[in-house]
C-alpha cells in the first residue's frame, strides 16, 4: 500500500485540505495518507487558532489517517526549515508519496526550479539582491528568474507553490525520492477571502474572532499580549542573536522595538525595514517570547510524535521498522530535550486561549484514536 504524505498547518482544517487529501487519495489509489501537522505554533509566527489535538481530529475526519507533529521548532520557522521538518517526518514515518496543494499543479515545473535553487550559479546570482538590501523572497525571485527566465520562476511567486519547491528541496537534501503529486488548489488563493465552498484558512479565522465561526476556546495571541510583552523586555541584544534569522541587524531592531513598544503591532512596525519580510520578524516575536534558541532545533529528527490516527493510521505506525522512537502516550516523552520544550511551549499556549487552561496539557493529553477505519 502507498503511504500519501503531506505537510499541512491545518489552522483551521477546512474544505480546502479536504479536496485535497481525496483528489490525492484518488490519484493514487489504495493509500494512507499521513500528515506532518504543525502543533499549537505556525509558521507565520502566530499560535494555531485552536490546539493540535482538536487540528488532528478535524484532519481524521477529513480524510486523513495518521497525524504527526511537526515540533516547534520547525513548525515556526522559515520556508526552509519548515519544509525540511515536515520532509523529515513524512520520510520516517515511510511516506512513498509526496504531495501538495499547488497553484500551477505541475511536478516538474517546480522541479526544475528546485534543482535551479541548490546550484552553485543561483547562489551567485543571488549575491547581488542580497547587497540591494531586499527581503529574501524577492532576492531569491529575482535571482531565479536570471537563471530560469520570468516564466520559469513564476511560480515562486505563489504561496503553495514555493513551498511546494521547498518540500522538494527538503527530500533531496535527506536522499528521499517520494513519488510527487501536487494538487492543484481550488476555491480562495491563500490569505485570501470568502469563497461559498473553499474558503482560505486566514479568512476562516477571521470568521473565528468575530464569533462568525463557532470554535470551543480559540486561541490568539491578541488574548495574552501582557504575557508575551513581560517575556520579550526581559531579552537582551545576546538573546535576540541566538534566534534563528535575526541576523543582518534584526536582533539590534527588535531589542529596541520591544524596549519601545506597547503592543505587538508596534513592536512589528518598529523592527520592520524593506529587507525583513513580516512574518520573520513575527517568528522572532514569537521565539523570544517562547524563549526558544536557534540551539534547540537538534540536527536531526528525534522522534515522531503521534497526535491522531486512525486504524489505517496505526497500521503504518505497526509497519515502521524501529529505526526512530515513536510517542504515542505523551509520558513517554519525559526526559527527552525537545519533547520538554514542547511541554513550555504547550504551557504557554495556555495562556493565548479565551479561556485559560492549567499547565501540564502536553502530558495529559492523548492522541485522538478512531476506531473501525
Amino acid at each position: 500500500m502507498e503511504i500519501v504524505g503531506i505537510v499541512a498547518e491545518y489552522n483551521p482544517f477546512h474544505n480546502g485540505h479536504r479536496h485535497q487529501i481525496a483528489a490525492a487519495r484518488a490519484k493514487v489509489g489504495a493509500c494512507a495518507v499521513v500528515c506532518a501537522m504543525s502543533g499549537n505554533f505556525v509558521q507565520r509566527g502566530d499560535c494555531a487558532v485552536t490546539d493540535k489535538w482538536t487540528r488532528a481530529k478535524m484532519a481524521l475526519d477529513g480524510g486523513a489517517d495518521l497525524i504527526l507533529e511537526i515540533p516547534t521548532v520547525w513548525a515556526m520557522s522559515s520556508a526552509e526549515a519548515f519544509a525540511t521538518g515536515g520532509a523529515s517526518i513524512l520520510q520516517a514515518a515511510g511516506a512513498t508519496v509526496l504531495s501538495f496543494g499547488s497553484e500551477t499543479g505541475d511536478g516538474k515545473v517546480l522541479e526544475r526550479v528546485a534543482q535551479a535553487l541548490d546550484t552553485p550559479a543561483f547562489t551567485q546570482a543571488l549575491q547581488p539582491f542580497l547587497a540591494r538590501g531586499l527581503p529574501f523572497a524577492q532576492c531569491r525571485h529575482g535571482a531565479a528568474q536570471e537563471l530560469l527566465g520570468e516564466e520559469g520562476a513564476a511560480c515562486l511567486g505563489n504561496a503553495n507553490d514555493n513551498l511546494g519547491v521547498e518540500y522538494l528541496r527538503a527530500a533531496r537534501r535527506l536522499g528521499w525520492k517520494p513519488q510527487v503529486v501536487p494538487i492543484p488548489r481550488v476555491g480562495a488563493g491563500h490569505d485570501g477571502g470568502h469563497h461559498p465552498q473553499y474558503p482560505s484558512a486566514s479568512y476562516v479565522r477571521q470568521q473565528v474572532r468575530t464569533g462568525v465561526v463557532s470554535l470551543d476556546n480559540p486561541a490568539f495571541l491578541a488574548y495574552n499580549v501582557r504575557g508575551m510583552l513581560a517575556q520579550l523586555r526581559r531579552l537582551t541584544v545576546e538573546d535576540w542573536e541566538q534566534i534563528p534569522d535575526c541576523g543582518e541587524g534584526l536582533a539590534q531592531r527588535l531589542y529596541r522595538a520591544v524596549r519601545q513598544g506597547t503592543s505587538l503591532e508596534e513592536i512589528y512596525d518598529l523592527a520592520k525595514t524593506k529587507r525583513y519580510a513580516h512574518a520573520r520578524i513575527r517568528r522572532a516575536v514569537l521565539w523570544g517570547a517562547l524563549g526558544l534558541r536557534e540551539s534547540d532545533r537538534p540536527a536531526q529528527l528525534p522522534y515522531l510524535r503521534v497526535l491522531g490516527a486512525n486504524g489505517r493510521g496505526l497500521e503504518v505506525l505497526r509497519k515502521l521498522d524501529g529505526s526512530i522512537p515513536i510517542i504515542t502516550k505523551p509520558t513517554h516523552g519525559k526526559g527527552i530535550p525537545l519533547m520538554e520544550l514542547e511541554a513550555q511551549c504547550t504551557d504557554f499556549y495556555t495562556l493565548c486561549r479565551r479561556e485559560i487552561l492549567p499547565c501540564g496539557t502536553e502530558w495529559s493529553t492523548s492522541p485522538v484514536i478512531l476506531r473501525g477505519e
